[in-house]
C-alpha cells in the first residue's frame, strides 16, 4: 500500500525524473501544486501523462488530485479520495474502475520517497523509504476525469501497487509499482497493453533504503523536514537495571513519607519483606531476580525508619519494644509472649478481680 509520500519536487524535476528529455507539450493546473513532505490522498500532485492525441509523441505535465474518482460517479456524489488511492496490479484488468483506463489513461507519479507503517499490536511506527542516491521514485499510475454537478471537471489518479519485495516484507505486504529505469517507464507510459504487464512487479533492486521517522507525521497537517528526520526506535523490554532502580528509588522518596502503618502492620512487614517486594515490583522483575535479596535488605532499612517516625506518640513505646525484638531475636527476655502463655500477667490479675 502507498498512502503517504514526500513530493517537494519542482516542475522541471518531475520531467527529468521520468526521463523526459524535452519539455512537455503543455502544463495544466500546476498553480494548484504545493510541494510537501507529507502528501496524502486529496492533495494535488504533478503527473506525467500522454498527450490526448493518440499519434503524438509529446506528454503533458498535469496537476491532479490523488485518489481516483471514476468518471461514472454520480455528479451529485461527494468525492471520496481515500476510496481508490491505490489499485492492485493483480486485478487491475478485472475491475471496471481500472480496466477501462488501461489503454489510454496510464500515467507517471514522481516523488522523493514514501512512508509505510510497521504494525506492532496497537502500536504503529512509520518508516520513510527512498533511493540511496536521493533520486526520485517513479510510480505507475492511472488517471480519470469526473464532472461534478456544477460542471467542473476534476482530474484524479490512483497509484498502482503490487506485492512487497523480499527486502520489505517485514514492513508491509504491499508496495507501489516502482519504475526504476527509462525502459520500464516508457513501457508503462506508451507500451501496448500486452507489454505493460511486465513492469507490474515488486522492485527487487538493492538501492532502496528506509529508516524510522516520527509518528507525528501520521497527521496530514504535520509537514516539513521533520517528517523525514530519522529517529531512534526504543526496543521493548530493553530498560536497563540502573534506570529501573533509579525510578523505583524516586517512587519510594515520593510515596513512603506519606504512608502511616500500625505497629502490628510494621512487625508483619518485617517478616514478609521478600513477599511484599514481589508484589510491589513493576515490569522488569524477571531481569532483577538475581538481585532481589540485596534489594530487599535496602528496602527494609530505609523505609522502616521513615515509617517509625511517622507513628503517633501513643504507639512509640510499643514500637520501641518491637524494634528491639527484631534487632535482637535471641534475647528471650524481650521476646513478645504468645497469647497462650500461662505465666500470669498484670492484665490477667485484674481480670480475676
Amino acid at each position: 500500500m502507498c498512502g503517504r509520500a514526500r513530493c517537494s519536487l519542482k516542475a522541471d524535476d518531475v520531467s527529468r525524473a521520468c526521463h523526459r528529455s524535452f519539455p512537455p507539450n503543455r502544463t495544466l493546473h500546476m498553480d494548484r501544486y504545493t510541494p510537501s513532505y507529507n502528501v496524502s490522498p486529496g492533495f494535488n500532485m504533478p503527473v506525467i501523462r500522454r498527450e490526448d492525441v493518440s499519434d503524438s509523441e509529446g506528454y503533458v505535465l498535469h496537476c491532479m488530485k490523488w485518489g481516483l474518482i471514476p468518471s461514472f460517479t454520480k455528479k451529485t456524489e461527494k468525492p471520496d479520495h481515500y476510496r481508490m488511492f491505490n489499485a492492485r496490479s493483480e486485478s487491475i484488468d478485472e475491475k471496471a474502475s481500472f480496466r477501462r483506463l488501461l489503454p489510454k489513461s496510464r500515467c507517471l507519479v514522481a516523488v522523493e520517497g514514501f512512508y509505510e507503517w510497521k504494525k506492532d499490536g496497537s502500536r504503529k511506527q512509520p518508516y520513510y523509504i527512498h533511493f540511496k542516491d536521493g533520486r526520485p521514485l517513479v510510480f505507475a499510475a492511472l488517471y480519470d476525469s469526473w464532472q461534478n454537478s456544477e460542471g467542473e471537471t476534476l482530474y484524479t489518479f490512483t497509484i498502482v501497487t503490487t506485492s512487497s519485495s523480499s527486502a520489505l516484507q517485514w514492513l508491509h505486504d504491499r508496495m507501489p509499482v516502482i519504475l526504476g529505469d527509462k525502459n520500464s517507464i516508457d513501457t508503462w507510459l506508451s507500451g501496448s497493453i500486452s507489454s505493460f504487464k511486465s513492469v507490474l512487479k515488486p522492485y527487487e533492486e538493492s538501492d532502496l533504503m528506509w529508516y524510522p521517522v516520527t509518528p507525528a507525521m501520521g497527521k496530514p497537517s504535520f509537514d516539513g523536514p521533520e517528517c523525514i528526520k530519522e529517529i531512534q526506535v526504543k526496543a521493548e523490554g530493553n530498560t536497563s537495571i540502573s534506570k529501573f532502580f533509579s525510578r523505583k528509588g524516586a517512587e519510594c522518596e515520593d510515596t513512603k513519607p506519606a504512608q502511616k502503618i500500625s505497629c502490628h502492620e510494621f512487625i508483619k512487614t518485617q517478616h514478609t519483606t521478600d513477599q511484599s517486594k514481589g508484589a510491589k515490583t513493576e515490569e522488569g522483575d524477571n531481569d532483577l531476580k538475581s538481585t532481589d535479596s540485596s534489594h530487599s535488605q535496602n528496602a527494609t532499612k530505609f523505609p522502616i525508619k521513615r515509617e517509625y517516625e511517622a507513628l503517633s506518640a501513643d504507639s512509640k513505646p510499643i514500637l520501641a519494644n518491637n524494634d528491639q525484638m527484631i534487632a535482637n531475636p535471641p534475647k528471650k527476655k524481650e521476646r513478645v509472649k504468645p497469647a497462650d502463655d500461662k505465666q500470669p500477667t498484670l492484665f490477667s490479675y485484674f481480670g480475676k478481680r
